[in-house]
């Protein structure tokens, strides 16, 4: 299995993602895109959908010969849990640091 973040790094696999998370989008749509913005093939974009779907981060439904690509939300389960173990370290570290700025922004007592 792939990990969530391995998926995630690909440049071509997030902008895949950024489209379907505005909508729902026929594959063809999603490959016209990045097609245009990537120049690679109809086939290396279909290859990062099915990276995409086999790794839970986007749910494929048929219609007709079409196929329609949305979020799946619980592929990002992973990458929700890692976030929230570094929300807990960094967010009192990060509200200490917003005091000590404050503090300093006070005119000083003479």
């Amino acid at each position: 299995m792939i990990h969530a973040f391995d998926v995630l790094s690909d440049p071509v696999r997030r902008r895949a993602l950024e489209l379907i998370a505005q909508r729902e989008q026929p594959s063809g749509e999603i490959v016209k895109v990045v097609e245009a913005e990537f120049g690679i093939s109809q086939s290396a974009v279909s290859q990062h959908l099915r990276v995409l779907r086999d790794s839970g981060f986007a749910s494929v439904r048929k219609d007709g010969a079409k196929r329609c690509y949305s979020i799946n939300p619980a592929g990002f389960e992973d990458v929700e849990v890692w976030l929230d173990r570094m929300r807990q370290y960094w967010g009192p570290r990060l509200e200490a640091l917003a005091t000590e700025v404050e503090r300093g922004k006070r005119p000083r007592r003479k």
